[in-house]
């Protein structure tokens, strides 16, 4: 392990071993000499993440989180005979099989489950529903109309399979990951709450294909119930589909999709009924939702609607962070041969990538449900905020929050669809509250620290003494803004490590001349290193939103001249245009309203669901003053504020009993105003916050610009495929911006401009039309649309 001595944090984490069997190469000798002198720059106490809301779930709040003091972190490939019973020679070559059968199984045997299921009122709805009931209301014949879903209903926990299958697993990832860190301040939270009563529920955001096995594998090797895993692997193997059902896996059907699987009444009734009774037997449940296209979120939505029936008391959820030290694909499409490929191609390779595991305070779905705090009712269509101020020119926008309908469509005959809009308003908030939980106690690992910096700060590339400087730098930000990170060791150590991983999609220039070598990242793997980038991008969310607004707003001021709101010193009119060099001043009305029509464009999940949109804008230009790039402009006043009696206006008196008085009631109420930080040194911080949504914007731009060759509407999945096409070529005729052209952010763009009702939605018997709403089949509101976006876009 790379540790190093004196430095706290380096005890509770360490770096995976680097490997030392290949030689090494000539920048890797010369980034050890340049910055062997660097002393380490860690602090020796990490922030506290993963407590709850303070808003909705207060009484969750008050429970401690774990001990007060900091157990650190298990590698969970680890294990040696300090972690068995017996000690010995043997014992040291065996000790994975022992600490495997030494393990704590909580059993679940099926009994009587499929009888249950199949005479719950629920399912005999659906079927009457379907017209497939048969004449008789005997057992059998219910059975016989299920043929699809018994093997679902039928999943269970084997002791003796689960722990032959996690020592499977554990040489598997063993041969995969250089290390998989646990964070154990978190564990005594979930011991705690699993001998409260309520049902446990994990809640994790989908990014890998072993994100679904991560989280068992984890609670099996701590003594925790093993969860019945309800975001499965889509396989059609019947070996591997009969072993992942005797290990809690409940997996779709072999002949549907998890889309279609959704959309049939009688699968979401069969659903439904198995979790209730999952849930009065007590046991624990593990659920995958895709922050893009919201799958996954149905699951969370049957869960309180029997909270709400009262056929289940409460439960209580874990929101899990899973960071990866490399990009991995969400495709969770496993069969027998890829697997046992997989399998053997990983025994080639020497393991370097770390896996960071963070579990959150568990807080009640009741008590989020019913408290109230919860707020929906400022949500609006993305199209009445924006629409007016795009089309119109409006100066003051409609205040509201941007309803995500898409995060839980109302599938043709599912049983969510005569759902009331307050609940499914209710449901979309539990899913986004529990996506930006989930997103927020990510550890920002590594390469994820040095992919945000090329990709930001040093795009045309840094040399490695440089970028050592700023991974110190950045370092310190994140802790400050209490996330964690997923590393440990001396700094010369951390940016070796992560160059190595990152190396394929680097260029790095070490010339025998060349003292310093230099670290440019490839063109073509922008996109990679976004990928990377976004826990960074999460952290300063709110420093890029402001960041953004400040340059929609200088660009106004270069490319218009000096406005009544603008002040210069000695330079008026043309004079102004191209020249960053003046003292302009930024009123805190336009920059909030800038930066609140920016957030209604960003992607759900970002901003932190219980604040109102205004409070964050204001927050984000308040941000921007406590990281130095805005300083409040001081107003002369003639009459000292203290002054009550010169103000104009008499003063209006109130009762001291009532609830909504305030002391600041009678204080006249100021708009301040801002002005830039030394403008020639500040860009720098400014642009490399500002480039952060660049990718964002400049893929809603060229969404924009691919409706000029859209001719008719076309299926939605179909037309998802060629906006990412034309994402991908568009960026190889520029040569550049490859991080606009990903899938997921095509999906995002398509939500956005549905939303926002450029695209106009028609349901046929094929599925989803999409065609250009008859409003921007004029192209003067596409570019209306476009200024809009670009103005936003650093470039």
């Amino acid at each position: 392990m790379v540790q190093e001595k004196n430095d706290g944090i380096n005890n509770d984490m360490s770096l995976p071993p680097i490997q030392q069997k290949r030689p090494a190469l000539s920048w890797e000798l010369k980034i050890k000499k340049k910055v062997k002198i660097v002393p380490s720059f860690l602090g020796k106490l990490r922030p506290a993440v993963g407590q709850c809301c303070h808003q909705c779930t207060p009484d969750s709040l008050r429970k401690k989180l774990g001990q007060n003091s900091f157990p650190g972190f298990r590698n969970l490939l680890n294990v040696n005979e300090t972690q068995t019973r017996y000690r010995g020679w043997l014992v040291r070559r065996v000790c994975c099989v022992l600490f495997v059968s030494g393990c704590k199984v909580y059993g679940s045997p099926v009994s009587d489950r499929l009888e249950r299921v199949c005479q719950s009122n629920r399912v005999k709805e659906a079927l009457a529903a379907d017209h497939k009931t048969l004449k008789g209301n005997d057992s059998q014949g219910q059975f016989s109309l299920l043929p699809l879903f018994l093997p679902l209903i039928n999943t269970c926990v084997s002791p003796g399979l689960l722990r032959f299958l996690s020592w499977v697993i554990l040489k598997v990832f063993a041969s995969m990951f250089g290390s998989i860190q646990v964070n154990l301040n978190h564990l005594p939270a979930l011991h705690k709450a699993s001998q409260e009563g309520a049902p446990l529920v994990y809640v994790y955001v989908r990014h890998s294909a072993v994100d679904f096995s991560l989280i068992p594998l984890v609670l099996f090797c701590h003594n925790l119930r093993v969860p019945y895993t309800l975001c499965p692997p889509q396989t059609q193997s019947s070996f591997l589909r009969a072993i992942l059902q005797k290990v809690g896996v409940v997996l779709l059907p072999p002949s549907l999709t998890e889309l279609e699987a959704e959309g049939d009444p009688l699968y979401s009734a069969v659903m439904t009924s198995l979790l209730h009774e999952l849930l009065h037997e007590g046991q624990v449940l593990s659920v995958g939702v895709s922050a893009e296209s919201g799958l996954g979120g149905r699951w969370l939505a049957r869960v309180r609607q029997l909270i709400k029936e009262g056929s289940v008391p409460d439960v209580s959820l874990v929101p899990v962070g899973i960071s990866y030290d490399r990009v991995t694909k969400a495709n969770i499409q496993v069969g027998l041969r890829s697997a046992l490929l997989r399998l053997f191609s990983a025994f080639w390779k020497n393991p370097e990538e770390t896996v960071r595991i963070d579990f959150a305070q568990p807080f009640s779905l009741k008590e989020m449900c019913e408290s109230g705090m919860c707020r929906v009712d400022e949500w609006l269509p993305l199209q009445d905020l924006l629409l007016p101020v795009i089309l119109n020119n409006r100066s003051v926008g409609v205040f509201g929050k941007r309803r995500p309908s898409w995060l839980l469509p109302s599938c043709y005959g599912s049983e969510l669809e005569g759902m009331n809009q307050s609940d499914r308003d209710l449901d979309i908030a539990i899913i986004l509250h529990l996506i930006y939980s989930t997103t927020s106690c990510l550890a920002v690992m590594s390469t994820s620290l040095v992919s945000s910096l090329l990709l930001y700060r040093h795009r045309k590339g840094a040399s490695a003494s440089v970028l050592c400087r700023d991974v110190a730098w950045l370092t310190e930000e994140l802790l400050f803004r209490n996330r964690d990170v997923g590393f440990g060791g001396s700094l010369p150590e951390v940016v070796h490590y992560s160059l190595t991983l990152l190396a394929p999609h680097l260029i790095i220039a070490a010339s025998p001349s060349r003292k310093d070598p230099l670290i440019v990242p490839r063109p073509s793997s922008a996109l990679h290193l976004s990928l990377l980038a976004q826990t960074v991008v999460q952290t300063f969310i709110l420093e890029a939103v402001g960041a953004c607004a400040v340059s929609a707003m200088l660009c106004e001021v270069v490319f218009t001249g000096v406005s009544s709101r603008v002040r210069t010193d000695g330079v008026k009119g043309e004079g102004v245009k191209g020249d960053m060099e003046f003292d302009v001043v930024l009123g805190q009305s336009e920059l909030a309203e800038k930066a609140l029509r920016l957030c209604h464009l960003l992607p759900s999940g970002v901003m932190p669901p219980c604040q109102s949109t205004q409070s964050f804008a204001l927050d984000a230009v308040d941000s921007l003053v406590r990281c130095g790039i805005l300083i409040m402009e001081e107003i002369s006043r003639d009459a000292p504020i203290c002054d009550f009696m010169k103000r104009e206006g008499a003063l209006t008196w109130t009762t001291t009993d009532d609830p909504y008085h305030s002391d600041s009631d009678c204080e006249e109420q100021e708009l301040r105003s801002y002005k830039i930080s030394q403008p020639s040194q500040c860009p720098d911080m400014l642009f490399f916050l500002c480039s952060m949504l660049a990718g964002h914007l400049r893929t809603l731009c060229w969404t924009v610009e691919a409706l000029d060759l859209m001719d008719a509407s076309m299926a939605e999945a179909e037309f998802v495929s060629w906006i990412h096409s034309h994402l991908c070529d568009t960026a190889n005729q520029k040569k550049q911006h490859y991080e606009s052209c990903s899938e997921e952010a095509a999906h995002t763009a398509v939500r956005t401009l549905i939303d926002l009702g450029v695209l106009s939605e028609e349901r046929q018997t094929g599925g989803n039309f999409l065609g250009v709403s008859p409003l921007f089949q004029l192209s003067e509101n596409r570019e209306k649309l476009q200024r809009f976006i670009s103005q936003y876009l650093y470039n």
